[in-house]
Order: C-alpha cells, then sequence, then structure tokens
C-alpha cells in the first residue's frame, strides 16, 4: 500500500474503507481529519497494535468518500458497515440468542407473540428476555389481562362465529366483528405501555377507564379494567427497582480483556430494569473510543429504542455528532454521559460486572468443551481433539427433492456460518449411498482450493455410510488428516451407536454418556437443518407446479394471490372476477390465470 496517496487527501471529515486484493472490503472508518487519520496507519509496525497490522498486511487500495461535517461522516459509516458488514469492524452479535417479544402494530388488528429474531418490518420489539421462562410469564400474563387475537396471518379472515379463544374470553374475535377497531387499538397501546415499563401511566388510564364505566353503568367492563389493574400490580411488585428516579436509561458496560472486549447493556425504563444484552467482541480495531462509538452506532442501528439517557463508562469518539444522531431516531433530545456520582455510578458498576461476566462464562465454556473434546479422542481413538466437526445428513422424499446437509461445530458449538446446503439430483428411487458419496466429492472438492478441513466428519448411518465416506476419503488424500466416525439412530432395546473405521462393534457407550449425548445433537442439528431446507423446496415445488407457467405472475403477485385467497387449491378455484380483485392482479391476468387452471382440469 503506497502511502504517495496521502499528499492528495484533504484534512476533512469523511470515510474510508480498505479493501483487498479481491476488492472485497476488509474495514469500514470514519474521521474528521481524513489525512491525519489515514497517516496514522503509516507508522511503523511495532507502534501498532497486532491487529491493525494483520489488517494492513492484506490492504491493497483504500478508498475515501468525503462529507461536509463528522455526523455525515457517522450516519455514512453506520450505512457502509451494515452494506458490507467488513470483518475488522465492530458488529454486535448477541452472546446468547436470548428470546424477544414483538407487537405487530404494522398489521390492522396486531397481535403479541414470542420471536427469537428482530427485523425491519415495522413491528414493535421488546426484550430481550435473559430467562425465557420470565418472557412467557409476561406473556401469558399480557394475554390474559390483554386478549389480542393469537390467530397466525397479518390479516384477519371473517368468520361467522368466532372461534374458541373467545369463548374462553382468550381474544376479542375481530375476525367476527366482536370489537370495535377504535378498542383494539387502544388494548394495543396498553400492551405497548407496559412493555416500555410506563406501568404507572398505564395504571392511572386504566383507572380513569374503569370509573367512567362504572359511571356509564357499563360493570361488564369495569370489571374487567379492574382485573387488569390488579394484575398490572401484581406484576410490579416483582419487578426490579434499580433507580430511584423515573427516567429511561440505557447503560454500557465495557471490560477489555487482553485483546477482546465484553459490552453489556442495561436497559433501564422509569428506573426499573426491564432487559440486558451482552455482547463478545473477539479481536475489534481501534482504540477503545473507537470501538464504543461503533457499538453505540451498531446497538441502535436496526430498530432498538433510544431512550432519553445513554450512560457510558467514557467518552466515545465523535460523542457530539452520535448524540445528534441518536436524537434524530429518537426524536427528542437524547444525552451521552460519563456518570460521576448517585445512580449513575451505580449502574455503570453493575452493567461493568455483567460485561466481565461475559469472559467468565467463556472461560467455563472453553473448560467444559476442552474436558469433552479430550474424552471424545480417547474414546474413539482420535488422531488429535477435534476443534472442527461436520456432520452429513441426507433428506429426500422418495428420492425427489433430495437434499444433503453439512453442518459445522466450532469448538463445541453451531457455526451457522458454515453449514451448507447440497441440491441433489433424484434418481429412480432413493439411494443414500450414492447420494452420500456426491455430497462428499463436492464437498472436499473445495479443498483444492484452499478450504478448510474438518477435524472429524460425523456421517448419519451405519458401517455402509462409515465405508463410503472413508472410501471417499482415501481417494481424495485425507484419511490421514480427517477422522472419521458414524453414528446410526437406536434400534430396540439399544441407544444410539457410534461406529468408526477398522472396528467391527459399535463403541460400548452409556445412553446419558456426554460424549455421545453430544454427538446426538450435531447429528439432529444436521437433520433439523436437511429437513428445514427440504421443507422450503416442497413448498416452492407445490407452488410452482400450480403457478408456474401464467404470463405475467412473478413471485410478488403469486404472494399476493395466495395472501388473499390462502392456498393454491381456492385460486383454483377462484372466478375471473374474483382474481382481478387482487391487488396487482387486473382483469386481463385474471383471466389468464382463470384460463390456466381451468384448461389444465380438462
Amino acid at each position: 500500500m503506497d502511502r504517495n496517496f496521502l499528499t492528495s487527501l484533504p484534512e476533512k471529515p469523511g470515510i474510508y474503507l480498505m479493501k483487498d486484493a479481491e476488492g472485497q472490503v476488509l474495514y469500514v472508518g470514519k474521521a474528521a481529519n481524513l489525512k491525519k487519520r489515514l497517516a496514522s496507519y503509516f507508522r511503523p509496525a511495532d507502534r501498532l497494535p497486532a491487529k491493525t497490522v494483520a489488517l494492513l498486511g492484506r490492504v491493497q487500495a483504500i478508498a475515501t468518500i468525503l462529507t461536509g461535517t463528522e455526523k455525515e461522516a457517522l450516519i455514512l459509516e453506520a450505512a457502509q458497515i451494515k452494506k458490507y458488514r467488513p470483518r475488522y469492524n465492530v458488529i454486535l452479535r448477541d452472546d446468547k440468542n436470548y428470546p424477544l417479544i414483538k407487537v405487530t402494530v404494522d398489521e390492522s388488528w396486531p397481535r403479541v407473540l414470542m420471536t427469537r429474531r428482530r427485523n425491519r418490518d415495522g413491528a414493535r420489539y421488546f426484550g430481550p428476555y435473559v430467562s425465557a421462562a420470565a418472557m412467557w410469564t409476561v406473556l401469558r400474563m399480557l394475554r390474559k389481562i390483554f386478549p389480542l387475537r393469537r390467530c397466525k396471518g397479518r390479516e384477519v379472515k371473517g368468520r361467522a362465529r368466532p372461534c374458541l379463544d373467545f369463548q374462553l374470553q382468550g381474544c376479542l374475535a375481530p375476525c367476527a366483528g366482536q370489537v370495535d377497531s377504535r378498542v383494539y387499538q387502544d388494548m394495543v397501546a396498553a400492551v405497548i405501555a407496559f412493555l416500555e415499563g410506563k406501568s404507572r401511566a398505564l395504571l392511572n388510564h386504566l383507572e380513569q377507564s374503569m370509573r367512567q364505566a362504572s359511571a356509564d353503568l357499563d360493570f361488564e367492563a369495569a370489571a374487567q379494567y379492574r382485573d387488569q389493574i390488579a394484575a398490572i400490580r401484581e406484576t410490579l411488585e416483582k419487578q426490579v427497582v434499580v433507580a430511584d428516579h423515573r427516567r429511561d436509561q440505557d447503560i454500557f458496560g465495557y471490560v477489555r480483556q487482553d485483546v477482546s472486549i465484553g459490552l453489556a447493556v442495561l436497559q433501564v425504563r422509569q428506573g426499573v430494569l426491564m432487559a440486558q444484552q451482552t455482547f463478545y467482541l473477539p479481536q475489534p480495531l481501534g482504540a477503545d473510543p473507537e470501538i464504543l462509538a461503533q457499538a453505540l452506532e451498531g446497538f441502535y442501528a436496526d430498530g432498538q429504542v433510544v431512550p432519553a439517557e445513554v450512560l457510558v463508562p467514557f467518552a466515545p469518539e465523535a460523542a457530539s455528532a452520535l448524540t445528534e444522531v441518536l436524537a434524530e431516531k429518537r426524536g427528542l433530545r437524547v444525552t451521552i454521559h460519563v456518570p460521576q456520582r448517585g445512580d449513575g455510578v451505580r449502574l455503570l458498576a453493575m452493567a461493568r460486572q455483567n460485561a466481565g461476566e461475559i469472559f467468565v462464562e467463556r472461560e467455563k465454556r472453553d473448560r467444559s468443551w476442552q474436558a469433552l473434546a479430550g474424552e471424545m479422542a480417547r474414546l474413539f481413538h482420535l488422531q488429535r481433539p477435534a476443534e472442527r466437526i461436520e456432520c452429513l445428513d441426507i433428506s429426500n422424499l422418495g428420492g425427489n427433492q433430495t437434499v444433503g446437509s453439512l453442518v459445522c461445530f466450532t469448538d463445541g458449538a453451531a457455526d451457522k456460518a458454515q453449514y451448507r446446503h447440497y441440491r441433489l439430483a433424484g434418481g429412480a428411487g432413493p439411494d443414500d449411498y450414492r447420494m452420500m458419496e456426491e455430497v462428499l466429492r463436492r464437498r472436499f472438492a473445495a479443498e483444492r482450493t484452499g478450504g478448510v478441513l474438518p477435524d472429524l466428519l460425523l456421517v448419519d448411518g451405519g458401517k455402509g455410510q462409515l465405508n463410503i465416506a472413508r472410501r471417499l476419503l482415501s481417494e481424495a488424500g485425507l484419511a490421514e488428516k480427517i477422522d472419521l466416525l458414524a453414528i446410526a439412530k437406536e434400534r430396540a432395546g439399544e441407544g444410539d451407536r457410534i461406529f468408526a473405521s477398522g472396528r467391527k462393534n459399535p463403541f460400548p457407550l452409556k445412553k446419558h454418556a456426554p460424549v455421545l449425548l453430544f454427538l446426538m445433537r450435531i447429528r439432529d442439528e444436521a437433520h433439523r437443518f436437511g429437513i428445514t431446507f427440504h421443507r422450503r423446496l416442497r413448498g416452492k415445488q407445490a407452488m410452482g407446479s400450480a403457478l408456474d407457467g401464467i404470463p405475467g405472475l412473478g413471485p410478488a403477485r403469486k404472494k399476493a394471490l395466495l395472501l388473499a385467497f390462502g392456498s393454491v387449491r381456492r385460486i383454483g378455484t377462484a372466478s375471473a372476477v374474483e382474481l382481478a380483485g387482487v391487488a396487482g392482479i387486473g382483469p386481463e391476468l385474471a383471466r389468464e390465470i382463470h384460463g390456466h387452471f381451468h384448461t389444465n382440469s380438462k
């Protein structure tokens, strides 16, 4: 990388993109002064952090984009990180896949449900909840107090009679016209207020509604409000109050251990601890203020609610610009500050303790895995403890839509970025041996181009599958590099069995041996991964067989038809007039669709 390009750079704010020889973006950074920031990378290697030296060893080009202000540079940097997801930037991935509560406010008749993924779909998300049991307790309580619909689907389909949920007082039955839209939306607003921590304001609102209903002699509604108030008060007694004030705050705990960072975020609403998230950053690039700034940007990038106050242990880089960006997201004033006394200092200490706990947990997990890997190597006579394990499973239905699935576990944990699907051609009938051979040939052909090898290959099946895999590894010259095991499903009176090359009988393992349970978990994950993809293919095939081949009917219009009619069968029996009533389907296309089904049925 030639430093002569620095002479042409202005001393102005902007962003820079570091790229490798193939043009892949490795790192995106921002700077109030691009020339000074980029010049800092050209210091002697012994004065730079090891990770920065590793990055610069791969950088072949640097692209720059000038901005008018540091705030614009901050916004553009966040957008580019989201677009390219560079390897050396701070990308927040939740240390645990905690559950969330989702309120589908983007629907005409919203629902409240559990999810583990926060999407940009217009819905409101609350959490994550550290305890799944606590989350389900909250969800059950909400469903009892606020009987919103629980049926699937974005749209409510009209019914002559409400379902059993209505009879059990678990739903207001919008499908049967039993509730006014305004009353329903008021209940949705009450759910959101509760989940936002505005319980006291919600109680005041419900008490006023109860008094008004009583004055109007609507004693049934008054009784419902009374029960809601009692349930909310009971819940409030169990909440953890962590501050005397009634403000909304996010508190960021930050702990560095060697080159790694532990980050914890406590979400306090109205003085009550509502949720916590933890993140592990293995080797982030940059100084602590820069890393914290990127963490703040990333945390609030995907619809996370911005509170009035953000407490941090030290000032992030470009703090004033970052404050402006967060204030725009919130629509109101936001402060980012380092507390010096009072509740703020105590909350920061609590957040820091939670951040430090990340390393304690990872150390325990690592010790546990090392013990399990060592035991596995001893029991099965492996060449070395297996750090990377891959497992192959074949899914088929009568030889059609056959799928090979390969899952990968690294250091005992699922490494989903390394999962692979292989679509296989069907034959005269299902032939697991032939299909397994095809997948393994394709998998290890990649090694000729420098792919990563597993330490252990686990195949789903018995000695037949084991022999196929052994022959393929020998032909690829990998038999001495990769250990091989097969796991066969249990027979009557026996547990799952593990086979190895050169051994006639399975290993004598107890049903609940930790090593066996671990290998069974990997096998089950491979099966789940394959079945999920297989079902998706079958669904596409089922829809395609009926709707493909109609001129002008693309994926968006197919989806609109299915949402409107509910199934391909109903589309086929609909009249041309009914079809034309669907958004995006005009009279001409409706006649094409109608003719397609009725011509094909003759």
